[in-house]
């Protein structure tokens, strides 16, 4: 049985909608990684942490962690971004970093940031997934091999709502290891979300998320009820794939925690128990300074 599962898993992973980048449910509050236009237009210093521990109970399930920091900077008009993605599944292990810079335009009553990122694309095999035949041959072994990457994106930012359309790994690539070949494809994104204001205490915030390797696409649709800015819950539905609920509260006005677990409802759903993601998240608002009022002896 677990050389059957193992084999489902290599496969799944191999033929799965868009996942050569990984999935999280919790989209809203990473939109950095995907979207290098994202950063700086929240007109704050934003920093958030992604950890997913997929399909819980089924060995060599894949765990992925995201992490991204962001800011604007008047100097260069737009905002400067950092992310770092690390993925493991069974056997493979993969690194992402990259750098983004993104250029701001004052749009109605948002801001549009048109950017593009680039940094470090890793992958290799080694991990400590062990294999039922420890001797099997056509297991890769401890290989690693590193490749320049690419993204670009615009996204618009309001108080009211956001939409975005980016790409990733626009530079492609093969990685050819002994045993194996990886084909590395573009991946792209679109995403956007829109607040109502219920009441003075509670604000409903749909939105979506779309991914696509020009072959296939996954689609996630998402509605969160924030309760006095301070709690919210939701649910979220991923084609085909998964039900989601998450919940999660805010911490001194800047500091968020999240929780989001996934239903499995593809065929590999009798084989695990769910999926786990936590977030953290944390932003500093900056606000403009007043400048000092001085006045002429002359006029008072």
């Amino acid at each position: 049985m677990k050389k059957v599962l193992t084999a489902a898993l290599l496969i799944t992973s191999s033929i799965a909608l868009a996942q050569q980048d990984p999935q999280f449910s919790q989209n809203m509050f990473n939109r950095l990684y995907p979207n290098a236009g994202y950063a700086g237009t929240n007109d704050a210093i934003c920093g958030s942490l992604l950890y997913r521990d997929q399909w819980d109970k089924f060995g060599g399930g894949p765990v992925s962690v995201a992490f991204g920091v962001d800011g604007p900077v008047k100097l260069l008009h737009g905002g400067l971004g950092l992310s770092v993605l690390s993925d493991n599944l069974g056997n493979e292990k993969n690194l992402n970093l990259k750098l983004a810079y993104s250029f701001h335009l004052d749009l109605g009553s948002g801001k549009l940031g048109i950017g593009i990122d680039g940094g470090l694309l890793q992958k290799g095999f080694g991990n400590d997934f062990r294999p039922v035949d420890q001797n099997d041959p056509n297991i890769p072994t401890d290989e690693t091999e590193s490749k320049f990457d690419l993204g670009a994106g615009v996204f618009y930012n309001s108080e009211n709502f956001y939409l975005g359309a980016s790409a990733t790994h626009l530079t492609g690539g093969e990685f050819e290891f002994s045993k194996t070949k990886y084909e590395v494809v573009p991946n792209y994104y679109f995403n956007g979300g829109i607040n109502f204001e219920l009441s003075p205490s509670l604000k409903l915030t749909p939105s979506f998320f779309l991914k696509s390797d020009a072959k296939e696409m996954q689609l996630d649709i998402n509605a969160n009820l924030h309760i006095k800015d301070k709690f919210w819950i939701g649910a979220s539905y991923r084609l085909e794939d998964a039900v989601v609920v998450m919940a999660g509260f805010t911490l001194f006005e800047k500091l968020r925690l999240g929780y989001a677990y996934d239903i499995g409802m593809s065929k590999l759903k009798d084989y695990h128990s769910g999926t786990h993601e936590v977030m953290v998240g944390y932003c500093y608002k900056i606000k403009p300074k007043a400048l000092p009022v001085l006045r002429n002896v002359r006029f008072l």
